[in-house]
């Protein structure tokens, strides 16, 4: 969701920084801010690659992790364990902003996407097509054109736009047509670092498919503001908490009402919209109320409102809001540092400026590999990251007629003298002219 100057969000659209002494608690709640234990001190922009970690989310996910009772037994470590799944549950149904459909977790985002698209080209009317864009991360642009192939449908391949990396409602409307069985969105691009309408997208699509099945990537867009899927008006949204300050351990996919009774795989005594199969994993729900909880506490500092959702938002604003200026820095310099947009031999992926940017500034270097600017920014403290022509980038780097690109990403806990340390080390490593 773009950020927006309103009553609601007083923020305005260059970004405003986190006060000094609110950004230092921020960072003292998560682990490993800017040491790694294995490489010692560094700057942390490979965000999009996965978050840092709340401490609490540790803690509290090993005091959890130990306790060997599993739910739905006579004793009080199982009525526990039910009980912290049962919050879990209700935590990630505020963080999605979903007041009914279903919520379950699986293997990982990808498994969760790839769950769902697959049950649903099974249930659907036969026939037909399946949309999915170039600009997708291959857990929904790989799924859908292997499950349109299987089921015999025509896989259509939207466009997106190589100057501002964004795909649009226009995009879309041009290759929907009445029998769009299933479509496919990416909310937040973690190459191109833009943010998708997702609202006027499925606006367009349900014009001329209203029953089509509209399925949404939200892992990269989830850290980087709130969610609000009852606005959306789509029939999957899914997460990684791990991009969302949590650990490595689950997936958790929001499903319409309508999509969750499709056939699908389930223990056969189960309700018809029962989609977890097996045990949950009390420890990685707990994780997550930990994020909901800091989210909270985040957002009281911005809002007076009692409601826990409404702090959310807060919270989400005020991240935006500190992104916006961290990026601004960075493609604009500041301090005497020259800043991205300064070098003459640069390509930035998407448009300086764009409001849609969140958190990821990607570009290319003529002249200069990608691996290598990673490189030498490693050596100097810097931890970064190269997208490259291959099964996780290919299918959007191709268009744009990149081999590779280098990518820094950020956090709402990353600051801005960090931004000008990185700005400082490019200065060494590209060119002036």
């Amino acid at each position: 969701m773009t950020l927006k100057p309103t009553p609601l969000n007083p923020f305005p659209a260059e970004g405003t920084f986190l006060t000094g002494e609110l950004l230092t608690q921020v960072r003292e709640r998560f682990l490993h801010v800017d040491i790694c234990p294995y490489s010692g001190k560094r700057i942390f922009f490979e965000n999009a690659g996965g978050s840092l970690t709340l401490e609490s989310v540790v803690t509290r996910g090993a005091e959890v992790a130990g306790i060997p009772d599993n739910e739905h037994r006579d004793n009080p470590a199982s009525r526990a364990m039910s009980a912290i799944v049962a919050e879990g549950r209700d935590d990630l149904a505020t963080f999605f902003g979903a007041s009914g459909g279903v919520i379950f977790g699986g293997e990982s985002g990808t498994e969760c996407l790839f769950r769902v698209i697959r049950a649903a080209a099974l249930s659907v009317e036969a026939g037909g097509s399946v949309l999915a864009s170039a600009v997708e991360h291959p857990a929904t642009f790989d799924a859908a054109a292997q499950w349109a192939r299987r089921t015999g449908r025509d896989w259509i391949e939207v466009p997106f736009d190589v100057v501002t990396g964004l795909v649009t409602a226009a995009h879309y409307a041009d290759c929907v047509r009445p029998d769009t069985r299933i479509a496919t969105i990416l909310h937040t691009s973690p190459v191109t670092g833009m943010s998708m309408d997702i609202a006027e997208i499925v606006q367009a699509i349900r014009a001329v498919a209203p029953e089509c099945m509209i399925i949404v990537d939200g892992i990269q867009h989830a850290p980087h503001g709130f969610l609000a899927v009852d606005d959306y008006g789509v029939d999957a949204y899914v997460i990684s908490p791990y991009k969302a300050y949590c650990r490595f351990n689950n997936g958790y996919a929001w499903l319409s009402g309508r999509l969750s009774v499709i056939e699908h795989d389930r223990l056969s005594g189960k309700p018809a919209d029962a989609w977890e199969l097996g045990s949950r994993d009390p420890s990685a729900l707990v994780g997550v109320s930990m994020m909901v909880d800091y989210l909270d506490w985040l957002g009281a500092h911005f809002t007076d409102e009692v409601p826990r959702r409404a702090r959310l938002l807060a919270a989400g604003q005020a991240m935006q809001a500190h992104e916006r200026a961290l990026v601004n820095r960075l493609l604009h310099g500041g301090a005497g540092l020259p800043g991205l947009c300064d070098y003459p031999g640069l390509h930035l992926i998407g448009q300086a400026d764009a409001p849609q940017r969140e958190g990821v500034v990607s570009f290319a270097v003529e002249g200069i590999e990608a691996k290598r600017i990673v490189s030498e920014l490693g050596a100097r403290g810097i931890r970064v990251h190269a997208r490259s022509d291959d099964v996780f980038s290919g299918n959007i780097l191709r268009p744009l007629g990149l081999k590779a690109v280098t990518r820094v990403s950020l956090a709402h806990y990353n600051s801005v003298d960090e931004i000008d340390a990185c700005l400082g080390v490019l200065s060494e490593v590209l060119p002036r002219q």
